[in-house]
């Protein structure tokens, strides 16, 4: 019998990160990328001392409590960490990683993509010319927003708000930004904070989400909210799809308040996603791909395999969230 620890994999993960993975650990792998129900979390916890999962499987206190003693640690593959009930992992004892810092530059680039796409109508253009439906230009044609010189609104100035507001520097955006506390001179770089999101809202022109879903958060993007937005703003989210309140935000972008919305994170994503969205065309909508590039995913895998060597060594881990 192997004296290494046994891991359970979530989902299919990059090549060298399983190579990795069955070189250190007895690897209980995933090649089909099943994903696995509840029940088949708790049947396999059986065999497992740790578990490395994905966003997409759900941990709630009464999955972890099912679990078995023998999971000492769930090494998540993911920066975000509210798919796991971290309070009743606590409770039980169980270690919880999260992966930050790797998928940053990934996911502000999508958040510059889906600010660009928005505000320049790609969606519709791109049905267009797809479908045949492009027959003609004049000055009225697919006119959208330019965002050059604009007011770039943050929520969560943590490592991806902060490189996505760098990026949309390039574009000559004036940076504004909420946090929970202000960030130092070197960190701020010139930005405008505001003690309040209702002062942040007020200012910017593109708002790009970036804080994580907690019970605070919850449906933060309501009615209330988007109303303080300038007319024609541009919404942008690309951390959860919790934080939003979709009933409102389709309206919003129904009526005209909104010019445009990019989204790549929704609630009840992917099968019970809001139906509201499909038929829009001010929206652009991405498979929640933020972090989804070779070399951040692979980075995400690595990260996720350091804190499971740190436990097992019976030292702290690097990214414990709980």
């Amino acid at each position: 019998m192997s004296e290494k620890p046994t891991v359970l994999v979530g989902r299919k993960l990059p090549d060298a990160v399983e190579a990795r993975l069955s070189r250190d650990y007895n690897a209980i792998l995933n090649p089909d990328d099943k994903l696995y129900s509840a029940d088949e979390l708790i049947e396999l916890s059986h065999q497992a001392d740790a578990i490395l999962p994905c966003h997409s499987e759900h941990f709630t206190a009464e999955v972890i409590e099912k679990l078995s003693d023998r999971v000492k640690v769930i090494a998540n593959f993911s920066v975000g960490y509210d798919h796991v009930d971290t309070e009743a992992a606590k409770k039980k004892g169980i270690i919880v990683t999260n992966t930050p810092d790797v998928l940053s530059d990934a996911t502000a680039e999508i958040a510059i993509l889906l600010m660009l796409a928005a505000a320049r109508r790609a969606s519709e253009g791109e049905r267009l010319v797809r479908s045949a439906g492009w027959k003609d230009w004049s000055p009225s044609f697919m006119v959208g927003t330019q965002v050059t010189g604009k007011r770039f609104g943050v929520i969560g100035m943590g490592r991806v708000g902060r490189v996505a507001a760098e990026r949309a520097r390039g574009f000559d955006m004036d940076i504004h930004y909420y946090n929970r506390s202000r960030l130092g001179p070197d960190l701020e770089k010139g930005a405008t904070f505001h003690e309040n999101v209702d002062d942040l809202l007020a200012k910017s022109d593109v708002l790009s989400i970036h804080c994580p879903a907690t019970p605070d958060t919850k449906g933060l993007i309501n009615a209330e909210k988007i109303a303080l937005l300038p007319d024609g703003a541009i919404v942008v989210n690309t951390s959860r799809g919790a934080v939003v309140d979709d009933d409102a935000l389709i309206a919003a972008l129904k009526s005209g308040k909104l010019a445009a919305a990019g989204l790549d994170v929704f609630n009840g994503e992917p099968a019970d996603i809001h139906p509201g969205y499909r038929t829009l065309d001010n929206v652009f909508l991405l498979p929640h791909i933020g972090s989804a590039t070779m070399e951040t995913r692979d980075g995400m895998g690595f990260r996720a395999l350091d804190n499971l060597d740190a436990v097992f060594a019976g030292k702290e881990p690097k990214d414990r969230v709980a």
